[in-house]
């Protein structure tokens, strides 16, 4: 009763928060919405899977590009909207099957260099419009309604991660989320129970590369512009900052972690145009800010802040109880 108290109060400030904020709030709700709905699938990768991917930029590039050339080809933008974790999906089931035969930091270094390969073919090909990019994106709209507004995105982007959090959480209570739960604990012991291991990780890079890619679609029809430089380096290694902050292997978790380094990047961005601050400010400080971060959560939080303060709760809640019942 508690958890479902807690969620219809969450989704009742979700949809209410657009109609209070601003434009450049509603910027800073909608890229965290995107931002979220990525580190769900990085944490499901990385908390069940056990695989660490540096390369979710690559996929969020592909959702992007894949919505974008279709909705300037005639395609109406649900379709494109459709086929952008599609096409992301399908890209992780081929290069999955052999990258995946990697294992730690051999598998991130791979998928890192998977990225910089594709933004580099997309800054090349006239197809994607080079370094320039593709511009003047149509709006995405279905049917007659058109989503003209910052709000319209913001309701599109929340209903997208609602969606993705529902289709993780099926996931992870079914049969086959049982199965990854063993995986995640040890993959030896899984493959001697019969769980075809290879298969359920590629299934998971490919789900995680899904969530990239819907993400990544939304982006498109947001911005209604995307180049090689909308996709750096940095924003892969931001996922798994997020996924680590907030608790691998937990879906809440990964929303808490993406609202804490989004807000977090947003401070930053605001010390950095501060007069006197050199124009490199903003990366530097996003770097360094980055490896700080993570060091202070393995120290000192290594489950991550949503897994910690549950347990925290419980203890103290547990406490009382104990006290209530010895008085």
């Amino acid at each position: 009763m508690k958890r479902l108290a807690g969620g219809l109060l969450i989704a009742a400030v979700t949809l209410a928060l657009p109609a209070v904020l601003d434009d450049s709030s509603l910027a800073v709700y909608i890229l965290l919405g995107l931002a979220a709905m990525v580190t769900v699938g990085v944490s499901l990768l990385m908390g069940y899977a056990g695989q660490v991917s540096l390369g979710q930029g690559a996929f969020y590039a592909i959702g992007a590009y894949t919505a974008a050339l279709l909705a300037l080809n005639g395609v109406p933008p649900l379709i494109g909207l459709i086929a952008a974790p599609v096409a992301a999906a399908a890209f992780a089931l081929v290069i999955g099957t052999p990258l995946l035969r990697l294992r730690g930091h051999h598998l991130a270094f791979a998928t890192l260099a998977m990225q910089l390969i594709l933004l580099s073919l997309a800054g090349q090909l006239d197809v994607t419009g080079g370094d320039i990019g593709l511009q003047a994106i149509p709006q995405f709209g279905i049917g007659s309604f058109e989503a003209g507004s910052a709000s319209a995105y913001a309701y599109l982007t929340w209903a997208g991660l609602a969606l993705v959090m529902l289709v993780t959480h099926n996931v992870i209570t079914s049969r086959p989320g049982r199965a990854l739960r063993a995986l995640a604990t040890s993959e030896t012991a899984a493959a001697s129970a019969g769980i075809p291991v290879g298969r359920y990780k590629l299934v998971v890079f490919a789900l995680s590369a899904a969530f990239a890619g819907l993400a990544g679609g939304i982006y498109c029809f947001y911005t209604g512009y995307v180049a090689p430089g909308s996709f750096p380096v940095l924003i892969s290694i931001q996922y798994i900052v997020m996924a680590v902050v907030g608790g691998l292997g937990t879906i809440w978790g990964a929303v808490v972690g993406a609202t804490a380094i989004t807000l977090l990047v947003q401070g930053l961005d605001r010390v950095a145009s501060l007069p006197g601050m050199p124009s490199y400010a903003p990366s530097v400080l996003s770097y360094a800010v980055y490896a700080l971060v993570l060091i202070l959560v393995v120290l000192f939080l290594p489950r991550g802040l949503l897994p910690t303060f549950t347990r925290a709760r419980w203890r103290l809640f547990s406490g009382r109880r104990a006290d209530l019942e010895y008085k």
